[in-house]
């Protein structure tokens, strides 16, 4: 035991040095440490008493405070008693009994607050045996003394509290039982204990609730009987009279809910007994409560409202009674009461409340005319000095626009409007509040479903007088607009709407509404506006709509419809407005990729359903723009951006590179008819669809053989062009992969040649390359193409042509040479069919080419030349004879000057 002194000592020292809020673990550790103390023998050790105290004193002291927990403060608590009774002497002096009982009934307290009965149970026992054992030494004194009694006196009192900690735990526990035994025990002690009647009332009272909340209503009952019969024990020292009418009212309210028929006499007489202690609204208000439960005589009850107004309770119970009345199907009876009532209070400034309240029970049983009739009175007190409170006002405005909501709604336009204005009959002329806004909206939209178009301008102007920035006001401006088919009011009104959409909109009828109400109203706007045929008008909603809704999903639904509208124009429209509207729906098709690409509620399938459907219109759209490249370009490449939200497919991607084929395509027509060809960027955008259009055909080409699909070659064919004309010099590496196409096809070879000497591109080399290759080709075809292969010839022969002194190079002659000889063996290979003028036009090329050659002194060279043109002269046809006349004199001339040339050369030499 020595170690166990010492661990407390330790502990006990660390935690008083501390601050309070500091020594949670230490408080642990103490209660761990004493916690089977119990079972453990005496240790009659003063350390151990000291630490007792010293604990003790310090929980107690204030600067402890809310430091720390409830809990806490028990299990220090807890310590301190359980080391005071474990330090015990055999003998323990009376100043150490006190001390115990003090600690031990507060202890027990302490748990009992932490919500901990068992706990506490321990602790107050150990109080109780200590009060016995002080009460005993006490008793054995004879000497009668003052301070004798006094002791014996306090020691009563002490038991008393801790008997009624007990019972308290007791009920906390369940053990109702037990409760009775220990709170008998405390009534008996009253007798030499008076001045605790009202405590153990209260307790009492106390337990009673917990019951009554707990539904268990026997025990109730008698822990309320209980307080009262306690509280009635003692004049002097009793609760006050209001508190056991309340004692008494709760216990009659426990008989009603418990069982009404079977306890009504009981019930009765406690709220009688109430009232007879103490009169109070409550207190009449529950008899008459108990009266209806229990099915008594109109007579009875009667009887009880005239105690009401005897008690002169306030207007409010009264009305309460009323509507108790009502609600108990005691109608005939709340009608005459409330007249009653009327009459009582007439000179009251709340008698509003009471009439309005009549009103509202006349319309709820159907009395319409009647109900009429008091609103009728009503508004002319108001006005004759019998003004209704705002509170009263307030609650007759609601029912009057209940009731014109349900006639509105019913499709009774009429009746829904009259009750409407008497609402209207309340607001002073002049008067601006919203209320007053609202409620000449209401009267417009009734005027609307009349056809009193004109009625209905004269209320919405004064709900613009009252509330001018309110979105409700200007979409009854625009409905108006809408049925007299003034198509600029309504966009007017459909712009006021728009711009008051982006700022929060409250609820017409005070309700909580979404955010989006705001983009709701427009959407109902286009809704009337396609009813009445107005399309247009429809289309203004639909895009304020798309501007200023936050709902994504309704975006894209009010996309769809607008998109549907323009195709139904497009449908009836000529081909010139055609055009138009296709302009109008691709700003629509872009804001709904937009927002698909932004959508992250939807499911997958909702957003492929939504993307699918848009770019089958953008395809669609796409293939109506024959006369519009750059409109066409943009429809296919929003196509495939839609595409792109879908899962891909073998079709899908089909799509795509449709798509990006044609785009690029499109923007290669858009640089071809630019002014000057200037539009570079036209000539990016292609390059950018053609790369991505290369991915997607790399990814399809994996997925099986197309055999047919010219989509290489037309990639390759848009790609040269544009690089060509972006002077890009990767435009050779272009041509190469076409070369090393598997069946290379010469026409494609002849437009690349084309397209290598087009403006501004200017690529000789790679024209006469693929010219070349295109030659080859078809002179391996089993069937000769004349007319290609000599255009091919023509073209090589063309661009080797020597233009000038500096051209005439010998490997420059040389392939020049071999092309004449190209275009020699295909007029050899067919004489009759070759063209006479493209004849004429080689030989007078070759020709043109000798006498150059003769102007710079090559005289073998220029010689070899024009004989080469004179041989072209057997194949002239109809010419024939007309150029060898010529040529053949020219030609001797020609060979004479050669002649003596070449002598002076020699003589020279």
């Amino acid at each position: 035991m020595e170690r166990f002194v010492s661990t407390v000592k330790f502990l006990t020292e660390n935690l008083l040095q501390k601050p309070p809020g500091d020594g949670d673990e230490l408080i642990e550790q103490l209660f761990s440490a004493v916690s089977g103390l119990q079972d453990c023998p005496k240790v009659p050790d003063p350390q151990l008493e000291e630490c007792a105290i010293q604990l003790w004193n310090w929980v107690v002291t204030k600067h402890v405070g809310n430091a720390i927990s409830k809990n806490q403060k028990a299990k220090v608590r807890h310590v301190a008693c359980s080391l005071l009774y474990c330090s015990e002497p055999d003998t323990p002096t009376e100043g150490v009994i006190r001390m115990q009982i003090l600690m031990a009934s507060k202890t027990g307290r302490n748990w009992l607050d932490c919500k901990n009965p068992q706990m506490a149970d321990n602790f107050l026992r150990l109080a109780v045996k200590s009060l016995e054992s002080l009460y005993s030494r006490l008793m054995s004194r004879v000497d009668g003394t003052v301070d004798n009694t006094s002791s014996k006196g306090d020691v009563e009192k002490d038991l008393l509290r801790i008997l009624s900690c007990q019972a308290e735990s007791a009920i906390s526990q369940g053990h109702n039982h037990e409760a009775v035994g220990y709170m008998q025990r405390c009534k008996d002690m009253l007798l030499r204990l008076p001045k605790d009647t009202a405590y153990l009332s209260l307790m009492c009272y106390n337990f009673g609730i917990d019951m009554y909340n707990l539904r268990k209503f026997e025990e109730s009952t008698f822990w309320l009987s209980q307080s009262y019969d306690i509280g009635k024990m003692n004049v002097k020292y009793a609760p006050e009279p209001e508190v056991l009418a309340k004692v008494l009212r709760l216990l009659a309210t426990v008989y009603l809910e418990w069982d009404c028929q079977r306890f009504q006499e009981k019930a009765l007489n406690a709220v009688s007994l109430a009232n007879k202690e103490y009169v109070s609204a409550s207190g009449l208000y529950l008899k008459i409560r108990i009266l209806l439960r229990c099915g008594a005589s109109n007579d009875d009850i009667r009887a009880g409202l005239n105690e009401m107004f005897e008690s002169k309770v306030s207007l409010e119970v009264c009305l309460s009674a009323v509507k108790l009345l009502m609600s108990e199907d005691r109608e005939a009876l709340a009608f005459e009461y409330l007249k009653s009532v009327c009459l009582h209070f007439e000179s009251s400034p709340d008698l509003g409340t009471a009439l309005v309240l009549h009103t509202e029970l006349l319309l709820q049983s159907g009395k319409e005319l009647l109900g009429k009739q008091k609103i009728e009175d009503i508004i002319t007190g108001h006005y004759t000095g019998k003004q209704l409170t705002p509170q009263a006002l307030t609650t007759l405005h609601v029912m009057l626009w209940d009731k014109a909501s349900k006639h509105f709604e019913d499709r009774n336009y009429a009746d829904a409007l009259q009750w409407y204005n008497y609402s209207l009959s309340f607001f002073k002329t002049g008067q601006m509040e919203p209320n007053l806004a609202k409620l000449q909206r209401n009267r417009a939209s009734c005027f609307l479903q009349l056809k009193q178009i004109e009625k209905a301008k004269d209320a919405i102007k004064e709900a613009e007088c009252c509330e001018p920035e309110s979105i409700f006001t200007h979409f009854i401006v625009y409905k108006i607009a809408v049925q007299e088919k003034n198509v600029k009011k309504a966009a007017e009104a459909v712009n006021a709407m728009g711009l008051l959409a982006k700022c929060p909109v409250a609820s017409e009828h005070a309700l909580l509404v979404s955010e989006n109400a705001s983009a709701n109203i427009l959407s109902l706007a286009a809704q009337i506006a396609l009813e009445n045929e107005q399309r247009d008008t429809a289309m203004k909603a639909l895009e304020s709509l798309c501007e200023n809704s936050k709902d994504e999903a309704q975006v894209l639904t009010a996309l769809r419809c607008l998109v549907r509208l323009v195709l139904t124009t497009i449908e009836e429209s000529s081909d010139e407005i055609r055009n138009v509207n296709l302009d109008v729906l691709l700003p629509y098709l872009k804001m709904a990729l937009q927002k698909l690409s932004h959508q992250s509620h939807m499911t997958v399938e909702q957003r492929t359903e939504e993307a699918n459907w848009f770019r089958k219109i953008a395809w669609n759209s796409a293939l109506q723009c024959e006369s519009s490249p750059d409109r066409m370009r943009d429809f296919f490449v929003l196509s495939y951006q839609l595409s792109k939200l879908c899962p891909p497919d073998r079709t899908l991607l089909l799509g795509q590179k449709t798509s990006l084929l044609m785009a690029a395509a499109a923007s290669l027509e858009i640089y071809r008819k630019s002014p000057h060809f200037t539009q570079t960027e036209e000539l990016t955008q292609a390059l950018e669809h053609i790369h991505i259009c290369w991915e997607v055909w790399k990814t399809l080409k994996a997925s099986g053989n197309f055999p047919m699909d010219p989509t290489d070659t037309l990639l390759l064919l848009y790609e040269f062009e544009a690089r060509a004309k972006l002077d890009d010099p990767k435009v050779e590496t272009v041509l190469e992969s076409v070369l090393e196409l598997e069946n290379v096809d010469t026409k494609m070879l002849e437009t690349i040649a084309a397209l290598a000497m087009e403006p501004p591109a200017h690529f000789p080399l790679l024209c006469k390359k693929a010219l070349r290759v295109a030659l080859s080709l078809h002179k391996k075809q089993p069937q000769l193409d004349l007319a290609r292969c000599s255009k091919c010839v023509h073209s090589l022969i063309e661009l080797s042509l020597p233009s000038g002194v500096t051209e005439v190079a010998a490997h420059v002659l040389k392939e020049l040479w071999n092309y004449y000889e190209e275009a020699l063996s295909i007029i050899a290979a067919a004489p009759d069919d070759f063209p006479e003028m493209e004849t004429l036009w080689l030989l007078t090329r070759a020709w043109n080419t000798g006498i150059l050659l003769y102007s710079l002194a090559q005289y073998p060279e220029a010689e070899k030349w024009c004989g080469l043109a004179m041989s072209f002269i057997r194949h002239l046809g109809s010419l024939q004879e007309s150029y060898e006349m010529q040529m053949s004199g020219l030609y001797s001339k020609i060979l004479d000057r050669l002649d003596k040339a070449k002598n002076n050369l020699t003589k020279e030499e």
